[in-house]
């Protein structure tokens, strides 16, 4: 197993210019902003992308970056289990953003709402929801508890669910073009 460092935002800025990113939040999480230069590979992609990504770690280091980290560090351990060493971003774009470093927008796109803003806004929706009917039907309010549950859950293992199916609608998929561009950005570097 290869073995899998975490950079700080200040360590990651002074080497930008020699890593490879990949950023493996969603497609509309990447076009709100990233790190300049780096590459969009959804981490549900991720095996998809194994052997471009072993080529890129062959000419220089990998960084892997999400929006807080976690996902970075879970691509990171599966990266590892394939023998690919990958450095993760401490704290993710919010980290680097909070020391004042920019992130690139490329001119025309428009900006979807973080995964964070969009299971927030799922979750909320669906407690009311569950509240509302419930007051005729008292079993949709178990609707609401379940979403607490799962919400307890996602706060208890770091992981979360909701965005995870929130990954799979076409507005957080990048097109098929879109990745076989990235893959050939990466094997043909």
């Amino acid at each position: 197993m290869a073995p899998t460092t975490a950079l700080t935002a200040d360590q990651v800025d002074a080497r930008l210019h020699e890593l490879i990113v990949i950023d493996v939040r969603t497609a509309g999480e990447y076009a709100s902003g990233h790190l300049p230069g780096a590459h969009n590979i959804p981490l549900d992609r991720l095996d998809t992308a194994l052997p471009a990504l072993k080529t890129a770690a062959g000419r220089g280091d990998l960084l892997v970056v999400c929006a807080s980290g976690a996902r970075s560090a879970t691509a990171c351990r599966r990266l590892a289990d394939q023998g690919v060493t990958a450095a993760t971003l401490t704290g993710g774009t919010t980290a680097w953003t909070q020391l004042g470093h920019d992130l690139h927008r490329p001119a025309g796109t428009r900006s979807p709402w973080a995964m964070d803003r969009q299971v927030r806004l799922v979750a909320g929706s669906l407690v009311l929801a569950g509240l509302i009917a419930g007051q005729r039907w008292s079993a949709a309010r178990r609707l609401s508890a379940g979403v607490a549950g799962g919400l307890v859950f996602s706060a208890l293992t770091n992981t979360c669910g909701m965005a995870g199916i929130l990954a799979k609608l076409p507005h957080n998929q990048p097109g098929a073009a879109d990745l076989d561009a990235t893959l050939a950005a990466l094997t043909d570097r």
